[in-house]
């Protein structure tokens, strides 16, 4: 089980975003609480993800987040079972 982070080209306001999802929602959420990102900010469609700006992604890949691509990623989504 893994989580993952693609990489960090997608413009909101004055930040740089990325995405972050992992193989069960468990693994998500802790994630985000060890990174310091709010509940509010959890994407609960379709493919279940966090959105995360620069600073957090480099948290997340110091607590164990796997980097991959933006391929990598939908990849990801459309094998995950929701």
């Amino acid at each position: 089980m893994a989580v993952y982070v693609d990489k960090s080209i997608f413009p909101y306001g004055r930040m740089i975003m990325c995405h972050m999802a992992a193989d069960t929602l468990e693994e998500l959420h802790t994630m985000a609480d060890q990174i310091g990102v709010k509940r509010k900010h959890f994407q609960n469609g379709r493919r279940q993800h966090y959105d995360i700006c620069k600073s957090k992604r480099a948290l997340a890949v110091g607590f164990g987040a796997i980097e991959v691509t933006s391929r990598q990623m939908v990849e990801h989504f459309k094998s995950s079972p929701t």
